[in-house]
């Protein structure tokens, strides 16, 4: 894709591009570090992520300054920043649907509050809308930013702290053994490993390319040199198969004593696989408690162990932020449990997905309508296109959202119709940070 300018003022010029091995790339880069707070990236760092970026076939726009006042950064570094690839997100049952993933998303202080991040963002998400793109998703590093361009939290993860001193164990011993590995072993285990189990975890999005180099330490942020502190382990079913790893790493002596391990990445396509790598966790000597920054919320693990009081949630996160472009094709591609009708109406501040929609469900399946503006029939209830993102995988509840004044129902049955309907019966969970 070669550059596409379209200034929207004077003072800014807002440019589309693929990345390549060119200056404008490298400039783009910079300029996203010092929005991260980022060390200033190698020439070894940049080119690794330039082959990771290119391998997800990003789209990257950057705004720039007409003139710049002396000794500033040349107008050449944007002041702006936005990224956006596409992958699958497991929607229930093993169905997946294409999403627009947004990263890098930095505005320069020195440029806030000038409109470039809703111009950036409404570009985007119009963009996947032309291309048939039903989703789009989004980690949030602030959490009043992204509601007011239609995303709502839909999928969160707790961070935990699990004791495993002499009072560990389990309530039963999962089948398999577990082997240590070379992290390096596992750039082409894990991403196989992780298909099995994004294949059978609702809410769960594929992987970007820099994944595995980044979950076993491969290198460091500064690209300097690999983390040395990183360990893997894996974990075969009693046929002899792989089923599951896991990527750690422990404090150092000199800082904490105990040596707390920090889990980088666990992965297990089976509840044995995960039980079992948890247990080889626990056995590691020298170590007394074990961190994992993305568990599930509602992880075995708690329920597998003698003393459910060592396992201790230190923290809870919006870990998926999901914006519905295209309400038809998203909800007929989920799976029901029950069947029903309502009727939504549905507002967006972008006018991209608002409009009246009738969900009619019959054994599990939907069809969705749209009704056509000045024929739609009364809604039973409305929202913001936020709310629907909110919705969507079933871990936050429509009664819920009524009580906080974010739905409107014209009865207590359609909002029960609507509560059930999007409810799921398995937890919806998602470890792919991007």
């Amino acid at each position: 894709m070669s550059a596409r300018p379209t200034p929207t003022n004077a003072d800014y010029e807002f440019r589309t591009f693929a990345p390549k091995d060119d200056p404008e790339t490298t400039e783009w880069f910079a300029a996203g570090a010092l929005g991260f707070h980022d060390p200033v990236r190698s020439p070894n760092n940049m080119q690794r992520m330039l082959r990771d970026y290119q391998a997800d076939e990003r789209v990257l726009t950057g705004v720039y300054t007409a003139s710049r006042p002396p000794r500033a950064w040349e107008t050449t570094r944007p002041v702006a920043t936005f990224s956006a690839f596409i992958k699958a997100i497991n929607v229930g049952n093993g169905n997946s649907l294409d999403a627009q993933l947004i990263a890098d998303v930095s505005v320069r202080s020195t440029h806030s509050r000038r409109g470039l991040l809703r111009e950036m963002m409404a570009a985007s998400l119009r963009r996947a809308v032309e291309e048939g793109t039903p989703l789009a998703a989004l980690n949030a590093s602030e959490a009043t930013i992204y509601s007011r361009f239609g995303f709502g939290p839909s999928i969160y993860t707790r961070q935990v702290e699990v004791d495993t001193g002499e009072k560990f164990a389990l309530r039963h011993s999962p089948e398999g053994s577990v082997e240590v590995t070379e992290p390096s072993t596992l750039l082409e285990l894990a991403p196989e490993i992780f298909d099995r189990f994004h294949a059978q975890t609702l809410g769960s999005v594929e992987r970007h390319a820099a994944y595995p180099s980044r979950i076993l330490g491969l290198w460091a942020e500064n690209g300097l040199a690999p983390d040395t502190r990183v360990r893997a382990t894996l974990h075969y079913d009693p046929a002899g198969n792989i089923d599951g790893y896991v990527t750690y790493k422990t404090t150092d002596w000199l800082d904490d004593p105990t040596r707390t391990i920090t889990v980088l990445d666990l992965v297990g396509a089976t509840p044995d696989a995960y039980l079992g790598l948890w247990e080889y966790l626990a056995s590691i000597g020298l170590t007394n408690s074990v961190i994992v920054v993305n568990a599930s919320m509602a992880d075995a693990l708690q329920w597998a162990m003698v003393d459910v009081r060592g396992f201790t949630v230190t923290a809870e996160d919006d870990a998926l932020w999901l914006r519905v472009l295209d309400p038809v094709a998203a909800l007929e591609a989920r799976p029901y449990d029950v069947d029903g009708e309502v009727t939504i109406a549905l507002t967006d501040s972008l006018a991209i997905a608002d409009g009246v929609f009738t969900v009619s469900v019959s054994n599990g399946t939907a069809t969705v309508t749209k009704h056509a503006v000045g024929a739609a029939p009364q809604a039973e209830v409305s929202m913001d296109i936020s709310v629907l993102g909110s919705l969507y995988f079933g871990g936050i509840r429509a009664r819920v959202l009524a009580r906080a004044g974010r739905i409107s129902a014209v009865s207590d049955a359609a909002l029960d119709t609507l509560d059930v309907l999007l409810a799921h019966k398995e937890p919806a969970y998602c470890i792919t940070r991007f």
